[in-house]
């Protein structure tokens, strides 16, 4: 039996001899995360830059973004240099730094989805009283919860990890989380994954469940309102349910690979399955934020002209 405090590193298995290769798969990862990186700045400084923008909508996708920074560069620094590395470890402390990066990250996504729902309810189903509801003190408290609660919520995750007895150390991924270390555990890890699944599931599920209820209340104002009540529905609701559909699907498939046996799928598409629920949303959403949401694209197309 070997202590969580012995282990100095975890072998990450899921990495294969790619020879040559691998400096084409660096070479996709980087320009993949210098995307990411460039895209979201440049729509987080769009936002912050411009009065206009200054609204609770463009306020919560600001957070978004902010969020979509913050789960790449816990994932894609650590995926670069074990793509040229000849031995795939990382120590102790730093597997534990991203799972706490990697499960907050998926918290606050699914929480600041959350409450861009709710305020597209209120903007939609109560848009006379719309300013006196979203509060410039209520978009603080809000987005303050969306980070709070997660971060806060997780910091007992690494805990029970860190203090857990483990009998081996190798995790069979691209990158370090928690349930893998789990299976890791030789003493009891019920408390691990009883925490585990009651954070998990209470975010995701009173989060989609909250998502839902928003939505069956705007669909109600749609059918008995105007053809322009519609059209502004389908305009702002759009963007907000792919960026729901999208994450979704990728957290679900992180969910049945971490939870069933998934020998029989090739190693690639388990690392493309694994991979996906961290990537998806942050080269997805500012790509479909920044086409759909006319003053976000106005004011992006200006400003790359006078740069040019």
């Amino acid at each position: 039996m070997v202590n969580s405090t012995q282990v100095s590193y975890f072998t990450l298995a899921a990495y294969f001899d790619s020879g040559t290769f691998k400096y084409l798969y660096f070479m996709i990862v980087m320009s993949l995360y210098l995307f990411i990186v460039g895209v979201n700045v440049l729509l987080i400084v769009i936002i912050c830059m411009n009065r206009s923008l200054h609204e609770p909508m463009y306020i919560f996708l600001c957070s978004l973004f902010v969020n979509e920074l913050y789960g790449s560069t816990g994932l894609f620094p650590m995926l670069l240099v074990q793509i040229l590395s000849e031995v795939h470890t990382v120590s102790t402390s730093f597997c534990l730094l991203q799972i706490y990066c990697v499960h907050t990250y998926g918290a606050v996504e699914y929480l600041n989805l959350a409450i861009m729902s709710y305020d597209r309810y209120i903007a939609i189903c109560y848009p006379l009283q719309y300013n006196t509801r979203m509060t410039y003190n209520k978009i603080a408290m809000l987005i303050a919860l969306t980070w709070l609660y997660p971060l806060l919520a997780c910091i007992v995750i690494i805990y029970l990890n860190s203090h857990s007895q483990l009998c081996g150390n190798i995790i069979y991924k691209v990158y370090c989380d928690s349930h893998s270390v789990v299976k890791l555990a030789c003493s009891d890890a019920n408390v691990v994954n009883i925490y585990g699944l009651i954070a998990s599931f209470g975010t995701i599920f009173g989060a989609f469940i909250f998502i839902m209820f928003t939505y069956m209340k705007i669909l109600i104002v749609c059918f008995s309102g105007s053809k322009q009540t519609r059209q502004k529905a389908v305009s702002t609701c759009t963007p907000h349910l792919a960026s729901l559909l999208n994450f979704s699907v990728g957290a679900s498939f992180e969910l049945i690979q971490s939870r069933f046996n998934m020998k029989s799928v090739p190693n690639m598409m388990r690392i493309f399955l694994s991979l996906y629920w961290l990537t998806c949303q942050p080269l997805f959403n500012p790509v479909m934020y920044g086409l759909k949401m006319s003053k976000i694209r106005v004011i992006g197309k200006s400003l790359m002209s006078n740069v040019v």
